[in-house]
């Protein structure tokens, strides 16, 4: 068996044209003010981005030798841009961050410890604390299960992992095809084939990165496009016997009312007051 040293990891992020770039630098600095760091960070340049944040990547460049990035001509989206970032990443294990959250100093360290520990998990996620403007003021977590087997419940219901906390074998998540695009979706659809694979999650009960939430958020996840990207995930897990046919309707029409029939500040509170725990 090859032996794996504990920092023998990648961390996969991106950026692009409207991201902010003081919440870029916050993000990238939290990946670097860990307990156990990274043996490199690829970072993908997703199309043309302003002066100023490539100002930020070229002093990164600077100061950090495991700083390596890969760019894109053309705005590709998410799932383009995940897909190139862990094609490039030279590690099995590998983590995700997003652009402008902010991950706990030992959040990567939990999460190599349990996958180093436990060889039949796939992927490890984490809770998410949300915030606006001030780091320390939360307005809400997301709070997913633990356990496999409640994992796959929750499944049928919601995503079941908060996609920028996980940790995941990349070899694991190749063997189902990796990032596939799917409007909004990429993350739930990837888990679902996973799933269906008969691989293995984890989600550790600690708070690991916190997020930032606007107003924005909560308009791109309603309309018409979003709502039709999730109609035809729950008919997909509907038609790989994930899901039975009336939980399949039931899912389907609390969609419809929450991310087409009410407006957006009204989405807002049915997010914070329903799906959030406070």
């Amino acid at each position: 068996m090859i032996k794996v040293e504990l920092n023998n990891f990648s961390v996969s992020m991106s950026v692009y044209a409207n991201d902010n770039p003081n919440h870029f630098v916050t993000a990238v600095e939290s990946v670097y003010n860990q307990s156990l760091i990274p043996s490199e960070v690829v970072l993908v340049i997703d199309g043309p981005i302003s002066n100023e944040i490539n100002v930020i990547i070229h002093k990164f460049i600077k100061v950090k030798d495991n700083f390596r990035v890969v760019r894109l001509k053309e705005n590709k989206g998410h799932a383009y841009a995940r897909r190139i970032g862990l094609d490039n990443c030279n590690h099995d294990i590998v983590a995700l961050m997003d652009s402008d959250d902010i991950s706990v100093s030992n959040r990567f360290e939990i999460q190599m410890k349990i996958l180093l520990s436990d060889p039949e998990i796939s992927v490890v996620g984490a809770q998410i604390e949300e915030f606006e403007d001030n780091v320390n003021e939360i307005i809400g977590s997301r709070i997913v299960p633990l356990l496999n087997n409640d994992i796959l419940d929750f499944m049928k219901y919601r995503c079941p992992m908060n996609q920028v906390t996980v940790m995941f074998r990349k070899k694991d998540v190749l063997s189902v095809g990796g990032y596939l695009d799917w409007y909004s979706n990429e993350d739930y659809y990837l888990w679902v084939r996973m799933i269906l694979a008969k691989l293995s999650f984890k989600n550790v009960e600690e708070s690991l990165v916190k997020v930032r939430v606007n107003n924005n958020m909560y308009k791109r996840r309603g309309g018409w496009r979003y709502f039709k990207s999730e109609a035809k995930l729950q008919k997909f897990m509907y038609d790989n016997d994930l899901i039975n046919l009336s939980r399949f309707i039931i899912n389907t029409f609390v969609r419809l009312v929450v991310q087409v029939l009410v407006p957006n500040n009204l989405r807002r509170v049915i997010f914070v007051k329903l799906f959030r725990k406070q």
